[in-house]
């Protein structure tokens, strides 16, 4: 077991107390939570299979989307279950080291997401403003580089917060007040200086949101651009429609995220419940949004998933 730097040993376990102040409400605030995580498995699932099952959207968008998929995957994964357990069977205690992996892989499949928006604004970019040299531009190979880029980012840039966590002492109170171990949440229970930890922790989120963001912002002012010299009105229509449904899953993620990040750090006036049930519905919302987002505005994704539930053509 890891020992801290002042030879204490770390604690056995956390305890996480799911929403405070709403804790009589438990059983029945788990029955929505549970619903968005079957439709985020289930949506996710289906479009992962629709997409490997069909050579044809073997193209850098889907291949972008499917990257979005097993990240929402992962991301709901890590914490739904062990949310569930704790509104509907009171199982409060999360392991010492379980709750090291869950503020690794939160922060780490964030990036991820992150990065992988960033893709699929440049996807977009490429795909409206270099329409001839798109597939020769972005090929399978540039594709599968940029997802690992992205994934070697989140690793390398979120592993220094476990490794860091892992070496402090801790106080002797062990309470979480929400439903998992976020790197904020579990720093707060580090009887030392933090500066450093969260020094890091804010350099982290303005590096990869603050570059992500920028990047994502760039690319859709050259593509308002480009759409605005076209001299259809239709084909302006679908240059946008094309566009609307990325737009829709970036302000699902980012609002939230933004919220949650800035009332860990600076918002000791928000209510505990409203902090907390944000938190849960930035790791939640965006995961179960997306297929749909994808299924309701691609018209690929659309007419397989029609395709697959009524055995017909559509």
């Amino acid at each position: 077991m890891l020992t801290s730097e002042n030879n204490s040993s770390p604690p056995v376990s956390f305890i996480l107390l799911g929403i405070p102040g709403l804790e009589n409400s438990h059983f029945w605030i788990a029955f929505p939570f549970c619903a968005m995580y079957a439709v985020a498995v289930v949506g996710n699932i289906t479009v992962l299979h629709i997409i490997r099952t069909d050579n044809t959207l073997h193209e850098p968008m889907y291949l972008f989307l499917a990257m979005l998929a097993f990240t929402d995957l992962v991301l709901s994964s890590s914490t739904q279950p062990k949310m569930l357990a704790i509104l509907w069977f009171h199982a409060h205690e999360i392991e010492y080291h379980a709750c090291l992996i869950q503020v690794f892989f939160i922060h780490a499949f964030s990036s991820v997401e992150s990065g992988v928006l960033m893709a699929m604004a440049l996807d977009r970019y490429v795909a409206i403003c270099f329409p001839l040299r798109h597939s020769t531009i972005l090929t399978p190979s540039i594709v599968a580089k940029l997802g690992a880029v992205v994934m070697i980012r989140g690793v390398l840039w979120v592993s220094p917060f476990c490794i860091m966590i892992s070496r402090m002492p801790f106080c002797p109170n062990k309470v979480i007040p929400q439903s998992y171990c976020e790197h904020m949440a579990v720093l707060k229970l580090v009887c030392a200086d933090t500066r450093v930890n969260r020094g890091y922790g804010l350099f982290v989120a303005f590096s990869v949101a603050g570059f992500d963001i920028i990047v994502i912002s760039i690319s859709y002012v050259m593509i308002l651009k480009a759409v605005l010299k076209l001299p259809s009105g239709e084909a302006r229509l679908k240059a946008f429609g094309t566009c609307a449904s990325h737009v829709c899953v970036i302000l699902a993620l980012y609002i939230p995220a933004l919220f949650t990040f800035l009332t860990h750090r600076f918002g000791q006036h928000v209510p505990r419940v409203v902090h907390i049930m944000f938190a849960n519905v930035y790791l939640l919302v965006p995961p179960m949004l997306n297929p749909i987002i994808y299924a309701v505005r691609t018209k690929q994704i659309r007419d397989r998933v029609i395709q697959g539930c009524c055995g017909k053509n559509p």
